[in-house]
């Protein structure tokens, strides 16, 4: 694959960022895009393993054939290669931008630190095979008669709603917003990435017959009782968005917010929608000429830094319970799996003060108005360490410590005592389903995405919505055609 000598002799080089002071000036997505030659001297790298552990289980979730369109890309042959990879993900594009690649640490080159820049050339590919006219429209030569619901159009319900259009159902995607995306574009800050990527799939899936419902909140709206009296399948694919309780003093004072209502609010600027949005605060929240802390260490977190930047945040503190990784990890320990070691996101780079085994005790303020957040030093228990308290200045904070579960005010509450749930020891609570059928304990009514198992990653949820499609599309027809 790619050329044999490559790895030997060609460095490994990724797209490169716009400086953080130029960047933090919009909102827009400021990775400078590398050269088609550039790219192919990349995909050049991957060498012929054994065994390709990147598109295994320890790497790629929806099983790229990775080292198959390096090797297109390498020879130019860029309409084979979005043609390889679309086999297997049906929305490269997102994940070249936002997955955290754990095919490149599972990739044999990382054993010496220079994996394959597979994310990179996956990106490339996608972008190529749009300015080229190769990704189109593949609507359904033959129609089976059976009609399908999705419940919420994140990537899950987007992926499984395009295979299930492919096979011939009559496909209707229901989003209780007024776009398609759920998260992934109301979510995750448009400086990783831009939302007319969403916008021009969601126009293939029309040309492929998938009809989308916007506004409409099941369980409120339209009872999940109807649609399946209507569809002869329902899939449920409403995402994991119920923040994590945090239980620390202080939360009900103004200025204190859960991080997901910041991210929607400024999202929806930029895609100058209402702020206003189902389940989320409406009141504006913004960073500008303020103090601010963020408390959690995860992805969520650090998209709340940058914005917070974007806005004009004079100081952003990020608190983390966890101690600070090792910058190296063993990789005779831990390769081909994901490492923990120190990582720092472009947002942390742009100038956050990171905090790393230091817990939040409080949140203070003055007359109802946070003014601090009150911290500690732990152990590697967890366990607070006495006489390390202090206060950090704070105007504004933000909770970022993951989700529980997916709303609970619309499909699971008139549903209530129909569908098995499972809480686990943190108090998540998700959708009983294996991975094998995705069926509920409800007729007619599949399950996929993070309302499944929990918030993950986005190329997880594409996986998820592939395979729940399949499922149901041998459940109608008795086989499918449809790839595993």
């Amino acid at each position: 694959m790619g050329k044999v000598t490559g790895f030997l002799e060609i460095d490994r080089q990724v797209a490169k960022y716009q400086p953080a002071s130029d960047r933090i000036r919009h909102f827009r997505e400021f990775t400078i895009p590398m050269s088609d030659p550039e790219v192919q001297k990349q995909a050049a790298r991957c060498m012929d393993c054994g065994i390709p552990y990147c598109h295994g289980p320890t790497g790629c979730p929806v099983h790229n054939q990775i080292p198959d369109w390096n090797d297109l890309v390498y020879n130019n042959n860029w309409e084979a290669a979005i043609q390889n990879l679309h086999s297997t993900n049906n929305f490269p594009e997102f994940t070249g931008r936002v997955c955290p690649a754990p095919c490149e640490e599972a990739c044999t080159l990382n054993l010496e630190d220079t994996p394959v820049a597979i994310k990179t050339v996956e990106q490339a590919i996608a972008d190529k095979a749009y300015e080229l006219g190769f990704i189109r429209p593949q609507p359904a030569t033959v129609h089976t008669g059976k009609k399908v619901a999705i419940i919420g159009s994140g990537p899950a319900g987007m992926a499984a709603a395009q295979q299930l259009g492919r096979a011939g159902h009559e496909v209707h995607l229901y989003e209780r917003e007024s776009k398609a995306g759920g998260l992934l574009r109301y979510g995750i800050p448009d400086f990783k990435m831009e939302k007319n990527f969403i916008d021009r799939r969601v126009e293939q899936m029309k040309g492929e017959g998938v009809t989308f419902h916007y506004g409409v909140n099941i369980g409120v709206d339209v009872k999940v009782e109807q649609l399946l009296a209507d569809h002869d399948a329902v899939l449920y694919c409403g995402g994991s968005e119920t923040p994590r309780e945090a239980g620390i003093p202080g939360v009900e004072l103004s200025g204190v917010h859960d991080a997901m209502p910041y991210l929607v609010q400024q999202n929806k600027r930029v895609g100058r929608e209402n702020i206003d949005s189902v389940g989320w605060a409406s009141d504006p929240i913004l960073a500008g000429a303020k103090h601010v802390v963020v408390v959690g260490g995860g992805d969520t977190a650090s998209d709340c830094v940058g914005t917070a930047f974007r806005q004009g945040a004079v100081k952003v503190t990020q608190l983390d319970i966890r101690p600070q990784p090792p910058e190296k990890e063993d990789k005779l320990a831990v390769w081909p799996f994901w490492a923990t070691k120190l990582r720092t996101s472009s947002s942390q780079a742009e100038g956050a003060i990171r905090e790393f085994q230091v817990a939040t005790l409080e949140f203070v303020g003055e007359d109802g108005v946070l003014t601090g957040v009150k911290c500690c030093e732990v152990d590697e228990r967890r366990k607070p360490v006495p006489g390390t308290e202090f206060i950090i200045k704070a105007d504004l904070a933000f909770i970022a410590i993951g989700f529980s579960g997916p709303f609970k005010d619309s499909v699971l509450k008139e549903l209530d005592g129909k569908l098995t749930l499972n809480t686990d020891r943190r108090g998540s609570t998700n959708v009983v389903a294996n991975d094998k059928d995705y069926k509920t304990s409800v007729d007619k009514f599949w399950t996929a995405g993070d309302v499944r198992r929990g918030q993950s990653l986005v190329v997880w949820a594409i996986r998820e919505g592939r395979q729940a499609a399949r499922a149901i599309d041998e459940a109608l027809m008795g086989s499918t055609v449809l790839p595993r």
